[in-house]
């Protein structure tokens, strides 16, 4: 494979105008196989660069995940590239198990040859349906997941499922895990994610004050916003109730 040429900063990047995504290829360092591809967006490819695990954005889900999280079958991420137009990302992986929801070492496993069934689509009506099952990019919902919310609802318990599990992350400390990774920083890493998160909140509600659309961007961000401040609760021992009493007094 072709040596590296160029180093470019994360902003070079170019995510989609509509979902603020980007596909990304998964490769082994050690053999160039191409192990399955995925999408990522700026925020999961930053988690990717701190942790030196592979994260990506699940669309089914609208969630993070680690790679391995639940299967144990993690990437350790050597470099990440991007093509010349930055629309595409490569990682390059030590992956640690197969990287195939089946057990396969690669998704690219079946070579497509000249249809003569009679019925094409049988076979790929079945693909959809382990895929279904298996969870998008094989990976199992992670903790925390939850049903659609209908609009005019919010479910408070989501806050609680997100607050629990920041605790057991704050207990258990796994390898790997973007918590982790800001607890063993401090308060300091904490806040300046607190504020670039605050940042990107702001700049998308200018942008969806021009365009309605762009509001589920602004939903995104908040929610990451509010994870960050979770975490920073919990470094600083500082309970969820604490904060709800502030709100009652003020109320």
């Amino acid at each position: 494979m072709a040596g590296v040429k160029e180093d470019v900063k994360l902003a070079r990047v170019r995510y989609d105008a509509q979902t603020g995504l980007v596909p990304v290829v998964c490769q082994d360092a050690n053999t160039n196989e191409v192990l399955m591809v995925a999408y990522a967006d700026r925020e999961a490819i930053k988690r990717t660069l701190a942790t030196g695990y592979a994260w990506y954005w699940s669309r089914s889900r609208r969630a993070y995940w680690r790679k391995g999280e639940t299967s144990g079958n993690v990437q350790r991420v050597v470099e990440v590239r991007t093509d010349c137009d930055g629309d595409t990302v490569l990682y390059r992986v030590i992956p640690e198990g197969p990287a195939c929801h089946t057990g396969e070492g690669s998704c690219f496993y079946r070579r497509v040859v000249p249809d003569a069934d009679p019925n094409p689509g049988a076979e790929a009506e079945g693909m959809r349906t382990a895929s279904a099952e298996g969870g998008e990019e094989g990976e199992a919902p992670a903790d925390g997941a939850r049903a659609e919310v209908s609009r005019g609802e919010w479910d408070a318990g989501a806050l609680e499922r997100l607050w629990g599990v920041i605790e057991r992350r704050h207990q258990e400390r796994p390898d790997g895990s973007y918590t982790t990774y800001l607890f063993a920083q401090g308060a300091e890493r904490i806040g300046k994610k607190i504020g670039e998160e605050g940042v990107e909140v702001a700049l998308a509600g200018l942008k969806a004050e021009r365009d309605a659309a762009a509001a589920r961007e602004v939903a995104a961000e908040s929610a990451d916003l509010l994870y960050h401040l979770f975490v920073l609760w919990r470094h600083l021992g500082i309970d969820p109730a604490d904060v709800w009493q502030v709100l009652e007094e003020r109320a």
